[in-house]
């Protein structure tokens, strides 16, 4: 039965953790030249509304390393661009292909995509959730610390997909996890209805970043103003002073806290660039376990 990746609200506990258990088996396999197990000349269509360059190097690096190939297909060089119906795009290339993998804006856009593919349908990004990013936090995070459950999850910044979706990662995985942003940049209602409904681990939620990084054995931070937010910059910027992941903040952290950033980073802004360059190799550990997670996904959509 066809099972699709829009968001990790849609996957248990455990569901998760095999997700990451395979992604632990195949980067081993990757890095020890030994070959994947899996089908040879899977088909995976790249659908690009907004930039990229770690999620398109990533997944067509990925189901290649898999024995299959990657379709790119940006807004402006298809029919999606021209105004074709998402619907039509889906039942058409599902058609063609495997699997379907987008980035886009609008989370309702992959949703009404999953709705008409009969191939199972990735989230590459929207701006609601970013689940393969959060997958490769969760995989690095345990790498480092040698499991989840129990540990301090904290992020400091825009209440934008990735808070949302380290919430509901997070949670999922045993993990406490707190949250710091500016007013009126709170997370999604969607995720913050999940968070209250957790008992086994706890959720905070606040407007200092001191509170919210007290005991964190991981800190997580993203860019002030997302792709389609440029002309809020300087706003933003304003709003968000005093979020800053620094030595100040690390200060009240528990010894050994790491430090993870999506990328791009804007050194400066919403981390300082002595820090991002102490923690550089977890951050760049996190980069690329984005490769060994995604074709974790895809081997278990597409088996």
């Amino acid at each position: 039965m066809k099972k699709d990746m829009l968001k990790l609200l849609d996957y248990s506990p455990a569901e998760i953790e095999e997700i990451l258990n395979l992604a632990d088996q195949l980067k081993y396999e990757q890095k020890n030249g030994i070959a994947h197990n899996f089908p040879k000349g899977k088909t995976l269509a790249m659908i690009f509304e907004k930039n990229s360059t770690r999620t398109r190097v990533s997944f067509e690096v990925g189901i290649f390393q898999l024995g299959g190939h990657g379709i790119f297909l940006s807004s402006g060089a298809s029919q999606i661009g021209r105004g074709e119906p998402i619907s039509d795009t889906a039942r058409t290339i599902a058609r063609y292909c495997d699997c379907i993998m987008i980035r886009t804006f609008a989370h309702e856009t992959a949703e009404e995509l999953a709705k008409w593919s009969d191939v199972p349908v990735i989230n590459g990004l929207t701006d609601r959730y970013h689940p393969c990013q959060v997958l490769a936090d969760l995989m690095t995070i345990r790498e480092h610390k040698s499991r989840l459950a129990g540990l301090k999850l904290c992020y400091i910044g825009d209440g934008n997909n990735m808070a949302n979706s380290l919430i509901v990662g997070g949670l999922k995985c045993g993990m406490d996890v707190s949250i710091a942003c500016p007013k009126g940049y709170e997370p999604h209602e969607e995720a913050l209805a999940y968070a209250a409904t957790v008992t086994d681990a706890k959720f905070t939620l606040t407007h200092d970043p001191k509170i919210a990084a007290k005991d964190a054995d991981v800190i997580i931070t993203d860019t002030w103003a997302s792709m389609g937010q440029e002309d809020e910059a300087d706003k933003r910027n304003k709003d968000f002073a005093g979020y800053q992941v620094n030595d100040a903040l690390m200060s009240v952290t528990a010894p050994g806290c790491m430090v993870q950033h999506c990328l791009p980073a804007y050194k400066g802004s919403e981390i300082s660039e002595e820090l991002f360059e102490a923690h550089a190799n977890e951050i760049f550990d996190e980069a690329e376990n984005r490769l060994h997670v995604q074709k974790a996904v895809m081997v278990r959509l597409m088996s």
